[in-house]
């Protein structure tokens, strides 16, 4: 077989797998359909363009499963790391990134590596074995011809979910004599979030807002495909109870208004979308309303009066696969091997979460054309545990999309049973140390 690996989706799980397996000294061909084929969400032709959120989430890597998973990433020299470490913008605990900068970084890395070569064209049918080693990594948004050869091949229902996108406001359009810059409890800089506060008053009115107002509407092949939680319409959950945003991405808890000191009864955040700051995103707020009515709605929040968007909310339709029915524990196809998946379509949830099975199915893909082993990483560590949640540690009659948490991790050995922060700390810690072992090993 040949020593060159095929690489399907210039997203952040292909980018991570072309740069694993270059590393590794095989030769890479990535596939990536923009601009031949586009999507209903993507704005540009860039790989590993962020559609959703510019948030890589908690980057803490002492006591938070996805801050460990970062650091794992960074010790195994991930690509997708490194840049949004090299295009951060503040956010308080979080990691965000300038999404251009990266995505243009991320590009040119890739562009620049004398093993890997950029191929834009759609693929429309799975590649035969005689082709070599291939890696699908085309997410959740799997044009429509691949979608068909893959489910005809796999013979299984079709799975799959609505994911929503948060509008994205012009900074200088913000009314700061009514918004304040301040991070829930100070943590970060402690003034890494813009704040919109919010009476009694003024929420109930907001909530009745959003139930009335008009939404987007599904294809009728659509009507029945359930929501991911991690990722929910704002009105969704506001359906849920009046007072469930309160208890959501609208909770005033640990802030206090700059202007008066007041406590606000509800607040809704944006945070610094890019490196100049002059965008900030809506946190928690997205959507499937119409764009009139997210404008009309969305202006009655007090600071965003005059709101100038840059982006509106969005709503699009995911599918992944059952990968504990399905994939081996290399992540291999069983009914076609030379075939691997990676990303959000194997139903991991989230930007790193995507890029870490990307960079694990390149490493993958390297050892085999290598004629070497290649020992997963332990259930302790947070590569590990994605992994063997996906290849069997699911149950496959109730699969859905999962981000990385400890509830994945092998359970604590310990003499005295640990809870709360000091249970996280040492999970993490242990974590850590035995990623960097399975690394040198």
């Amino acid at each position: 077989m040949t020593k060159q690996v095929h690489i399907i989706g210039g997203g952040l799980a292909g980018s991570e797998a072309a740069w694993q397996c270059a590393e590794a000294g095989i030769s890479v061909v990535l596939h990536e359909m923009r601009p031949q084929r586009k999507t209903d969400v993507h704005q540009t032709e860039g790989l590993a363009e962020l559609v959703c959120s510019n948030s890589f989430r908690s980057d803490d890597a002492t006591a938070n499963a996805v801050g460990v998973l970062h650091q794992e990433m960074r010790l195994m020299g991930s690509i997708i790391m490194g840049q949004a470490d090299t295009h951060a913008v503040p956010a308080g605990g979080a990691l965000a990134v300038d999404r251009d900068h990266f995505s243009q970084g991320v590009e040119q890395t890739l562009a620049s590596h004398p093993l890997i070569t950029i191929s834009r064209e759609e693929i429309t049918s799975l590649p035969s074995a005689d082709e070599g080693l291939v890696i699908i990594a085309t997410g959740p948004l799997t044009s429509d011809a691949l979608a068909q050869a893959i489910a005809a091949e796999t013979q299984e229902d079709d799975l799959a979910f609505f994911d929503a996108i948060a509008p994205i406001v012009h900074f200088d359009s913000i009314n700061m004599d009514v918004a304040w810059f301040q991070s829930r409890y100070d943590k970060g800089t402690g003034k890494d979030y813009i704040n919109c506060p919010m009476t009694e008053e003024q929420y109930d009115a907001f909530i009745a807002a959003l139930g009335d107002g008009d939404k987007m509407s599904f294809k009728e092949f659509e009507t029945n495909t359930p929501y991911f939680d991690g990722c929910m319409p704002i009105e969704i959950m506001a359906e849920r109870g009046p007072q469930t945003l309160r208890f959501g991405p609208m909770k005033p808890v640990g802030l206090t208004n700059g202007h008066d000191g007041s406590r606000p009864y509800a607040v809704v955040q944006l945070r610094q979308d890019n490196q100049l700051g002059t965008l900030f995103n809506m946190v928690g707020f997205q959507t499937k309303l119409k764009y009139g009515e997210q404008v009309r709605i969305f202006r009655t929040i007090p600071g965003l009066e005059n709101a100038e968007f840059a982006r509106l909310g969005g709503l699009h339709r995911n599918t992944f696969i059952n990968s504990p029915r399905l994939l081996d524990d290399q992540l291999r196809l069983k009914s076609q091997p030379h075939i691997r998946f990676a990303g959000q379509i194997t139903g991991v949830e989230g930007y790193v979460e995507s890029a870490a099975t990307g960079g694990m199915a390149g490493r993958m893909v390297a050892a085999e054309l290598q004629g070497t082993s290649f020992d997963m990483p332990p259930v302790t560590t947070a590569h590990g545990a994605l992994l063997s949640h996906i290849t069997g540690g699911a149950m496959a009659d109730s699969f859905q999309p999962m981000n990385v948490n400890f509830g994945l991790f092998a359970p604590l050995v310990t003499e005295k049973r640990l809870k709360g922060r000091d249970r996280k700390m040492a999970m993490a810690q242990r974590a850590l140390t035995e990623f960097e072992e399975w690394l040198a090993a």
